[in-house]
């Protein structure tokens, strides 16, 4: 870019359902840009019809980044994500294309425009660890991780065996609180983000059709599919497959999974709204508003000006986080 600043990236942010990737793949044409993945399950190869995953034939041209990266009986990790976002990014700029990035993965959007630390591993550390959840029970472990760093433990349920042992490695491996190294709202890559907002009876009713559609394009079959060749963890787990896999196991009936995947849509739209909604960066944007587009554009062009109004200015309503 001969030398220039790269343009802050534009990151469009907000609930499932919402009109995310339609939004990316417009601002991108306007803009000259690609669009990166920031959606976690939509890393994965062959999780297609469940992930809401653009079709290449529905991209408009418009190149994009980080998906189909992770067979599906591996598990997903942050970091590995946030160090090869961060190179996209940097090649994007490099050939004077601007990035949009796309998804609903909190932590991954954080991962990819935030000073966010990921410390490493031990698996031995790690297997003490669970084998003492497994002894003692996490509450036990939730009771340590609350001595050596109360502000870590505030933030973790005493349930949540997984990140208290996450926390307590990390603390044995670093010597530091685990709470250092979490987010904070400060920018390792510029950008503006945009959020989308809707009226929750209207996305109450996009996610129900969404359903409808992902039954339509052979939702069953494609975890049928996964299944034969082997789902680790995190695949497993996302929203839609687990259920499908539930029936297809003999474990609940065809409409007792539509149901569950349509609440459990629903749930996932409001932790996602509950996490960018704490975000005090995020503009937000009526998703039903006909000139969304070009609102979207103006907040855009302030940025890129240096003149962007304060974030919670704009007319959005935040249903979802009330």
């Amino acid at each position: 870019m001969n030398g220039a600043a790269a343009p802050p990236v534009v990151a469009v942010v907000g609930p499932t359902a919402t009109g995310k990737s339609d939004l990316g793949i417009a601002l991108a044409l306007a803009l000259g840009g690609e669009v990166v993945n920031a959606d976690a399950m939509q890393l994965y190869r062959g999780m297609d019809v469940g992930t809401a995953k653009v079709p290449l034939a529905e991209r408009r041209g418009v190149p994009h980044h980080l998906l189909d990266l992770l067979d599906p009986r591996e598990d997903a990790s942050v970091a590995q994500y946030q160090e090869q976002a961060r190179a996209v990014l940097a090649d994007v700029a490099q050939r004077g294309r601007r990035a949009v990035a796309v998804g609903g993965s909190g932590l991954y959007v954080r991962a990819l425009l935030d000073h966010v630390e990921f410390p490493g591993t031990d698996p031995r550390v790690r297997a003490a660890l669970e084998a003492r959840v497994e002894a003692e029970g996490a509450r036990a472990l939730h009771a340590e991780l609350a001595a050596v760093d109360p502000q870590a433990a505030a933030a973790i349920g005493p349930r949540n065996a997984r990140r208290i042992v996450r926390a307590l490695e990390v603390v044995t491996l670093t010597g530091r609180p685990y709470s250092d190294g979490q987010p904070r709202y400060v920018y390792a890559v510029p950008a503006v983000q945009l959020g989308l907002d809707c009226d929750r009876a209207v996305l109450d009713e996009r996610i129900a059709w969404r359903v409808e559609r992902m039954w339509e394009e052979g939702l069953v079959a494609e975890v049928d599919g996964l299944l034969r060749r082997g789902m680790g963890r995190t695949a497993a787990r996302a929203v839609g497959y687990a259920e499908v896999a539930a029936m297809l196991r003999g474990e609940l009936t065809e409409d007792e999974v539509r149901d569950a995947v349509t609440a459990g849509t629903r749930r996932l739209a409001r932790k996602q709204m509950g996490w960018f909604g704490r975000d005090p960066r995020v503009h937000w944007l009526d998703a039903q508003d006909p000139d969304l587009v070009e609102r979207a554009l103006r907040l855009v062009a302030a940025a890129d000006a240096g003149r962007l109004p304060p974030a919670g200015t704009e007319p959005a309503r935040r249903t979802l986080g009330s």
